[in-house]
């Protein structure tokens, strides 16, 4: 066991920022090129979503519960020749799970996001009331809310291209959903992915991005390569909190899960966080010309 903690914590942190600027395209741009009507139609509906959100005035807070499990035993085993599971470890040995409750405060005022995070509970048991960083071992994230923002809005056009890849139904709604991906010869940090939008209010329901973007990449080609695998790394946001015309997040899940040559998925770790118990304060939307 102590073994394990060891590597977990020499593993390091990964980060996931979901939205960025870094892209520094003019605020005004050219009609979206080609002739598709409908996807012109549900991209300007996008685009006005996104220029609401980013101008709207927020406050709220919520409860904000992680979960999350890393499965160490591949690591244990490599890094450790002669190891056997039956004489030197259990399979419950190399798999952590840990839980926290945050009281998470949410303030974006012109243009400027401020989270704030009191940690309640660490594994089921009470702490002392205390503002804290995120403390989750693997992934480190934010911006959650607005990371939308950063491949539907209309200066991302420049960016992106758009192609509707069909429709479904997301828990019996029906969908429209989009893949987004960088133009070629496009470089940006941002990340970007496919996009489920309400087929008839064209209201966004969830985002999973593609993995090519997360910080600190390099740790999971590393990883694979201990493992003989190939990394596949799903990323989710949904938003099912609706205030004032404005979608808020309910849902954030990571999985690293690692691919071997005959088709064999290991997941390495897991990482998930609702959002519940909204409390809004300000909800001003404001749409700038």
């Amino acid at each position: 066991m102590q073994l394990a903690k060891r590597i977990m914590r020499g593993c390091g942190f990964l980060a996931v920022l979901l939205y960025g600027s870094s892209l520094g395209f003019p605020q005004k741009l050219p009609s979206l090129p080609g002739s598709d009507q409908e996807l012109e139609r549900i991209l300007r509906s996008a685009a006005d979503y996104c220029k609401k959100l980013e101008n709207s005035a927020l406050e709220f807070v919520c409860m904000e519960q992680i979960t999350e499990k890393i499965n160490m035993s591949k690591d244990i085993v490599s890094r450790k020749p002669g190891f056997t599971r039956s004489t030197t470890w259990t399979p419950s040995d190399a798999i952590f799970k840990n839980t926290y409750l945050y009281d998470f405060q949410y303030i974006r005022k012109a243009g400027e996001t401020t989270e704030t995070r009191v940690l309640l509970q660490k594994n089921g048991r009470t702490v002392n009331r205390q503002e804290t960083d995120l403390r989750t071992v693997n992934f480190q994230f934010r911006d959650v809310l607005i990371g939308p923002v950063g491949i539907l809005s209309e200066r991302s056009w420049a960016a992106y291209d758009y192609r509707i890849l069909g429709e479904d139904k997301l828990e019996d709604i029906p969908v429209i959903i989009l893949d987004v991906v960088p133009k070629p010869g496009m470089t940006s940090d941002d990340l970007y992915g496919k996009v489920w939008l309400d087929k008839n209010r064209l209201e966004l329901l969830k985002v999973e991005w593609s993995q090519k973007r997360v910080g600190n990449f390099q740790v999971f080609e590393d990883r694979a390569k201990r493992y003989k695998s190939e990394p596949l790394i799903t990323i989710s946001s949904e938003f099912k909190v609706e205030r004032n015309g404005l979608r808020f997040p309910s849902r954030f899940f990571i999985e690293e899960a690692y691919i071997d040559k005959n088709g064999k998925k290991f997941v390495h770790s897991e990482t998930t966080t609702t959002y519940c118990d909204f409390k809004f304060f300000t909800v001003e939307v404001e749409v700038k010309q």
